[in-house]
């Protein structure tokens, strides 16, 4: 495989991972950009620092994990599979992990 070959993969792996990070948390998000049940809970804070976030570390991590991966084990399909791994792992970290805040309803 030579350098223009990884070079491409690795920018298709960065978009696709950076792609799949904001989709999958894309829906836990939307409460704080549309603010719930009458708008109370409203916090756009999501889309100038979370977005860009977890964009960026869906992006990276498989790529800095396949490059690692590729250098130790020096086979390409070893590296796309620890590629895929990381990327699969950062998902299930970050679905697990981040909850946006929601403030308690006021009852009174």
């Amino acid at each position: 495989m030579d350098h223009e070959t990884r070079g491409c993969a690795g920018l298709v792996l960065a978009g696709a991972g950076g792609a799949v990070a904001v989709l999958v948390w894309a829906p836990r998000a939307r409460v704080s950009v549309t603010g719930g049940f009458a708008g109370n809970h409203r916090d756009l804070s999501v889309l100038y620092l979370d977005l860009p976030l977890v964009a960026l570390g869906g992006a990276l991590l498989p790529v800095l994990a396949g490059a690692l991966a590729l250098r130790l084990l020096g086979r390409p399909w070893a590296a796309a599979l620890v590629a895929v791994a990381a990327l699969g792992l950062g998902v299930w970290g970050l679905t697990s992990w981040w909850t946006p805040y929601e403030q308690p309803e006021f009852m009174g």
